[in-house]
């Protein structure tokens, strides 16, 4: 168990020796806060019928900043160790692959949750400016930043896999970016699909579907299994795919 600690202060302090992960949480801290100002002008505006919560955690930018945001994370885990040479030197210490697996994939997730964490400033500010009639609702609030933490928990658990793959950050990136789009979009079946069971299928991998749930606070428990236990099978293959190199 130390051992992991140990390897996951390693991952959480490599983000912060690297510049493209300050630039990362810079361009999600600008794109999510001008979502943020954009919601405010149309709630000074006095509109009728905005759901506060759909606009912060279901919009445009909500998704391009999730999908753009989890490969540019998780591109260098592996992919980065193996062009440097410094994964043999890992992979000899006295630690399981699975705990090297599992220390990169927790370290890139708290990093994830730290570049959320400044997002809850809006929740307070909306809370203290808004109508004391009407202030918004902690339930779907929660609800929204649970939907957050699962669906990024497996695209970054998919990003990892990716970077076991490969030796080339831009390759581990393109890779993740275009299994997540296939995810993503894959979804939209459930909306234009004319039979029902094909919709069925489609809504159970939905992750907008899921997202409008959650917003909306509700909780299944079937997205909750679905994000818990794709991360558990992506996080296993990686684990494969590095025990794999000791046959090699």
């Amino acid at each position: 168990m130390s051992a992991f600690f140990t390897l996951w202060r390693r991952e959480i302090a490599a983000y912060f020796l690297s510049p493209i992960a300050y630039v990362m949480m810079m361009f999600f801290l600008v794109i999510m806060g001008f979502s943020f100002w954009l919601l405010a002008n149309v709630l000074a505006q006095g509109v009728a019928g905005v759901s506060i919560m759909r606009e912060l955690f279901d919009s445009f930018f909500f998704w391009i900043t999730t999908l753009t945001l989890v490969p540019v994370l998780t591109m260098r885990l592996f992919a980065e160790e193996k062009r440097s040479g410094t994964i043999e030197t890992l992979m000899t210490a006295p630690v399981s692959d699975a705990a090297v697996v599992l220390a990169k994939y927790f370290g890139a997730l708290s990093f994830y949750m730290m570049i959320w964490a400044p997002t809850i400033l809006y929740v307070v500010v909306l809370r203290a400016f808004s109508p004391l009639a009407a202030p918004p609702d902690l339930g779907p609030i929660a609800a929204s930043y649970l939907g957050t933490l699962l669906i990024g928990a497996f695209y970054l658990a998919i990003g990892l896999m990716c970077s076991a793959m490969t030796r080339n950050q831009i390759v581990a990136a393109i890779v993740c970016f275009a299994l997540l789009c296939v995810l993503f979009f894959g979804g939209f079946i459930a909306f234009i699909a004319r039979v029902d069971t094909v919709r069925e299928i489609a809504n159970y991998f939905c992750s907008l579907a899921h997202m409008r749930d959650f917003v909306r606070g509700v909780v299944d428990t079937r997205p909750v299994v679905f994000y818990l236990s794709g991360a558990a099978l992506m996080l296993f293959l990686a684990i494969k795919l590095v025990e794999a190199r000791k046959w090699k």
